[in-house]
Order: structure tokens, then sequence, then C-alpha cells
């Protein structure tokens, strides 16, 4: 019975295992995403070692970073072009509210018709990047039909990340938890969801 208690393998030291490298996990997306521009980066980096985590395979460290150096360059470009991006829709919105007009109404319908396919192919951009190699354009064309294409994945996830948003702006532990826990608990429960959607497009030795 002892030697099974203190067993590496059993549940309870594998859930602690996971735990910790969750907290690893996060201290390094925290770290790498401070410059701002780099965030792209760091998210790839952070989805493709929680991938990894759930099958256990390699060590976090290393798979962070190799992933954070390969994917650097599209990655920072991606994040560029959604952050861009979310910046106008955001000023059409805020500025057709304030025309409290035909005009503005129509420049609010738009801002919002616009930010769904945004926002669902963001939920998929940066974990497609860390796990295939394809050029910026199909990388961002390919997260937004992996949106529709696994729907019952893109509404949990879309929940997910719509109660994070939501906690951080009413509950200000909540702050404190996202940052020293909470963006690689997020990216751990992305990974699941990824291996499932992306499990049919990947090679045999490349699903793990």
């Amino acid at each position: 019975m002892w030697n099974r208690i203190f067993d590496v393998d059993n549940a309870v030291f594998r859930a602690i295992d996971t735990i910790g490298k969750i907290f690893i996990l996060n201290l390094y997306w925290v770290i790498c995403s401070l410059p701002i521009f780099t965030i792209g980066a760091s998210t790839s980096a952070l989805l493709y070692a929680s991938m990894k985590l759930h099958d256990r395979e390699g060590y976090v460290t290393s798979n962070f970073f190799s992933s954070f150096k390969e994917n650097f360059k599209q990655a920072t470009e991606i994040w560029l072009i959604y952050l861009v991006i979310g910046i106008l829709l955001g000023f059409d919105f805020v500025m057709g509210n304030q025309a409290k007009d035909t005009l503005g109404v129509c420049m609010q319908g738009a801002a919002m018709i616009l930010a769904i396919p945004y926002f669902l192919s963001l939920l998929y951009v940066f974990g497609v990047q860390s796990r295939f190699v394809n050029p910026v354009k199909d990388t961002i064309r390919y997260s937004f039909f992996m949106a529709l294409r696994n729907m019952k994945c893109t509404i949990q996830m879309a929940i997910l990340m719509i109660l994070l948003v939501w906690a951080n702006t009413t509950v200000l532990l909540v702050n404190f938890l996202t940052l020293v826990y909470g963006f690689g608990l997020m990216g751990y429960f992305f990974a699941a969801y990824y291996k499932k959607a992306f499990g049919k497009y990947l090679n045999p030795e490349e699903n793990s």
C-alpha cells in the first residue's frame, strides 16, 4: 500500500506535477509577453508546451522555448495583425456609439459583424501556428475554418474566454490569480480542445 501511495506515477503525484508545470508555463508566458509585441510567440509556445504536457512528453522548459524560438517571427506578425484589427474594430464601435445616428448604428453593426470571424479565428490561430507550418495568410484562414468545423469546442472555448475577461473586470482578486496562474491554466484547457480538433490533421508521429 505504501508503495502505491508514494509511487510518483500515481494520480495524486501526477496531478501535483501537472499543477506545478502549469504554474511554470504561466510564469514563462508572463515574462516572455512583457515586451507586448512578443505575446503571439509566447502564446504559441504556451499552447504547444501545454499540448505536450497533456501527453507528458518532453520537458516544459525546452518545449516552451523551442516553440517560442521557432514561431517567433511568424507568431509576432500574426499577433500584430490581430492587434491592429482589434484596435480598428474597437475604434469603429466606439465612434459609432458616440455618433448616435444612422451612420453610427451602421458603424457599430459593421464592427460587430466583423468581430465574429475575428474572434473565432483568434481562438485558434496561435494553436494552429504552434502545430502547423503555413504562411501567415493560410494560418489565419485555417484558424477560422477550424473554429467552424469544431463548433462545440469553439463555443466552450469562447465561454471560457468570456468568463475569464468578465471575472477579471469585476473581481480584483481574479486579476492577481490570473497573473499568477490563470494564463497557464487557460493554455492547458485550450490545449485539450486543440488536441481533439487537430488530431485528424496531424501525422501519427506528430499527434503527441
